[in-house]
């Protein structure tokens, strides 16, 4: 291995062979017994049992511990909107974190599909495959429509990982720093960079954890979110200022840095 991290990880995807990820049966499958069971006509018993009680899927086939990661690349990590193809090395990487720290499995879906009513209804097709959907790098705003509406309109869980998978931790980092320091959440000033998925996700959890939400001041490629801007989605527009300022005055008695 070389000390250049890019060339590196360039190696280590692709050698010895490409990928990340495999697929391996956890049955034997070295007899004719073996493969009967497998497939014909054994397995003929499980589908028949799935037929007449549908829940017989979680204890007959892998199901239940199969994960979709799923993404159409629209906002991947800091990479931006770099399309499906480009995104799957980081959709096998979440495949890896899963199976390594908690021995879940995924198949990581990569969908060319942009419109957030085809990707909802795309993703929905996909329940009797799946035990739990994780979405994945899909850009803000569309992201939280197309996650709201499959919690209503599937089966099983579905989570947004930029969401709620980073609120969720910092919203941790947040309460210790509080104990650590002597700070009471509702008398915190919080600054937040980035008005996306994560920023604002983690933002609306530090809300139900206490901190005030006119003391969240947010800020966007274009500036503070505030009253005055007429360029604002609804999801931006709930954290609006009444007063536009710079970064560097919000920053002034701040508490809380986000970015």
């Amino acid at each position: 291995m070389s000390s250049d991290i890019r060339l590196d990880a360039l190696q280590y995807h692709s050698q010895p062979r490409p990928g990340k990820v495999e697929t391996l049966p956890c049955k034997p499958c070295f007899s004719q017994r073996d493969l009967t069971l497998a497939y014909s006509p054994g397995v003929a018993e499980p589908c028949l049992r799935i037929k007449e009680d549908p829940s017989q899927s979680a204890l007959y086939t892998g199901r239940s511990n199969l994960v979709g990661v799923v993404t159409n690349g629209t906002a991947v990590l800091g990479l931006g909107n770099i399309g499906p193809d480009a995104a799957k090395p980081v959709m096998e990487g979440k495949g890896v974190l899963f199976k390594v720290f908690a021995d879940i499995d995924v198949f990581d879906i990569e969908l060319n599909v942009k419109e957030p009513e085809k990707l909802i209804e795309t993703i929905k097709t996909m329940e009797p495959t799946f035990g739990a959907i994780n979405l994945e790098d899909i850009k803000a705003p569309e992201c939280f429509m197309v996650e709201e509406r499959l919690r209503e309109e599937m089966g099983i869980p579905v989570f947004h990982d930029d969401q709620h998978g980073t609120a969720v931790i910092s919203g941790a980092a947040l309460l210790n720093a509080a104990e650590l320091t002597g700070r009471k959440l509702e008398d915190m000033k919080v600054v937040v960079v980035g008005a996306g998925a994560a920023g604002i996700s983690c933002a609306k959890f530090y809300m139900t954890l206490g901190v005030r939400r006119e003391h969240i001041y947010m800020f966007d490629s274009k500036g503070l979110i505030h009253t005055g801007r007429i360029d604002l989605h609804a999801t931006k527009a709930q954290f609006s200022q009444s007063e536009d300022c710079s970064l560097e005055e919000a920053l002034t008695g701040a508490d809380v840095f986000l970015g």
